[in-house]
């Protein structure tokens, strides 16, 4: 189950440089996590100060 990031982003970049399977992906407005490379750590969602990181459904 991958994580998934909300329309909360702000693109500050902190999940993208915390993640340790290069999972995220820089978005035009927004980060992405691809859920092919997503190990399910969850350093992304500890990391984010917008709270905009979840567990994916």
């Amino acid at each position: 189950m991958a994580y998934k990031i909300s329309e909360k982003c702000n693109a500050c970049g902190t999940c993208f440089e915390t993640c340790p399977s290069e999972a995220i992906i820089k978005g035009e407005k927004q980060y992405k996590i691809d859920g092919e490379k997503c190990i399910d750590c969850a350093a992304c969602e500890s990391a984010c100060p917008e709270g905009a990181i979840a567990a994916g459904t």
